[in-house]
């Protein structure tokens, strides 16, 4: 993924919908995030869904049934144009749609691993210098009390290792689906409104956040299933 979609980059890093990305970074069942990005006659879209709004369920797919649903739910997301209708006078036709379901503990991971390496290479240099603050008399006292040291701080690390544990369990838990579309549009002046028919075909979704980029600037709406349009005059 992330191949051919620069363009939503520039919407990703635009400050006035950053506040809005930063409250999507908590997980929250009913409410997924539609990035939208519009450069001349191009169009890129990227959407982010709780597991929970597409399929029902978070957990890893366990059943055929399950990973039947997921594949129907993925096929489903790779048709832009049945989830979000644009008028047929701007002629738009896709260039590329992809779909794939994700784990947010994954993405988690490599970050909290590289902390905790931070952390095991502090703490072995502040050992280093304090051995050499010590004469050979400490050192002996030292040694003792360290081992005793120890002992507590193994049992702080194995306390806080087996709550990291329950962590990465919730964090495992929760899944959401990424799609991202690119479209050309003959008459991208037509792009006047979007149907969100996304809420028809996903029962259990309730809000998308919708970020916009275009040449008037970057703006941030709300698009609630009680009215699934978004009117997009005035942002061209």
């Amino acid at each position: 993924m992330n191949k051919c979609f620069p363009i939503v980059l520039a919407l990703l890093a635009s400050p006035a919908v950053a506040e809005e990305t930063r409250e999507l970074d908590s997980h929250e069942h009913g409410v997924g995030e539609l990035n939208i990005a519009f450069d001349g006659n191009s169009v890129a879209m990227e959407l982010h869904a709780p597991g929970a709004d597409i399929v029902g369920f978070e957990y890893e797919a366990q059943s055929e049934t399950d990973h039947a649903a997921i594949d129907a739910a993925i096929a489903m997301l790779a048709k832009p144009f049945d989830l979000f209708a644009i008028p047929s006078a701007a002629a738009c036709t896709v260039i590329e749609a992809s779909a794939e379901l994700e784990s947010e503990g994954e993405h988690d991971e490599h970050d909290e691993h590289d902390e905790h390496d931070e952390h095991d290479e502090h703490d072995e240099h502040d050992e280093h210098d304090e051995h050499d603050e010590h004469d050979e008399h400490d050192e002996h006292d030292e040694d003792h009390d360290n081992h005793k040291d120890d002992d507590g701080d193994h049992d702080d690390e194995h306390a806080e290792e087996h709550h990291d544990d329950d962590e990465h369990a919730d964090e495992a838990g929760h899944t959401e689906f990424h799609a991202e579309y690119t479209f050309t549009c003959e008459n991208p002046a037509a792009l006047t409104d979007i149907a969100f028919t996304y809420f028809d075909v996903f029962e259990n979704a309730r809000e998308l956040e919708v970020q916009i980029v275009s040449a008037t600037g970057a703006q941030a709406f709300e698009v609630e299933r009680t009215e699934p349009k978004l009117d997009l005059k005035g942002l061209f």
